[in-house]
């Protein structure tokens, strides 16, 4: 239960200082992996480096030079054998883990989602996160006793900008039996 406490609320924010990006077209890619498959915005940049335990980070593009933080969506994959642990179960850990490690956290939506034959849990929230405010989208999804939970992360006041694209990119991920 520890490994899944330790796991499950890695967020994934950067700080970076980075040249504006040219001009970005509309073209999707697709990461398929033997776990999973997500596809993505190709102005995105991709890290398939495993870091802090994700299996992916995407980052989007930054807007210009004075933009310091990128928003992403990250997927841990989180090894739940054994543990008899469903999804309600799960999205009740972790809205417990959000509330005791989020600095000044608003829960704005819990929920439980079915699109098409995948059912998972919704939780939008927002906190602050050293000098960010920042918004947080996380899906989870409780497959062969294993969960995915994906992160999309951005500051607070640019929600509502990057929420198609994120949410895009989040209703693109299936995970593979």
């Amino acid at each position: 239960m520890k490994t899944l406490l330790t796991f499950l609320f890695i967020s994934i924010t950067y700080i970076t200082f980075c040249q504006t990006p040219s001009a970005a077209n509309t073209k999707w890619l697709k990461l398929n992996d033997n776990q999973f498959s997500v596809e993505y915005p190709d102005d995105w940049d991709l890290d398939s480096s495993k870091q802090m335990g994700t299996s992916f980070i995407l980052f989007s593009p930054v807007e210009s030079e004075k933009d310091t933080f990128k928003e992403n969506i990250n997927l841990i994959i989180q090894d739940l054998k054994g543990m008899n642990i469903d999804l309600d179960q799960f999205a009740e850990l972790s809205l417990g883990q959000i509330k005791s490690m989020v600095t000044n956290c608003v829960i704005d939506e819990s929920k439980k989602i079915k699109n098409g034959s995948t059912e998972f849990h919704r939780i939008i929230y927002s906190g602050d996160q050293g000098v960010f405010h920042l918004q947080f989208e996380q899906y989870y999804i409780i497959q062969q006793e294993k969960a995915y939970v994906l992160t999309f992360v951005t500051e607070k006041t640019s929600f509502l900008k990057f929420k198609g694209t994120g949410e895009k990119i989040l209703n693109s991920f299936l995970p593979k039996n």
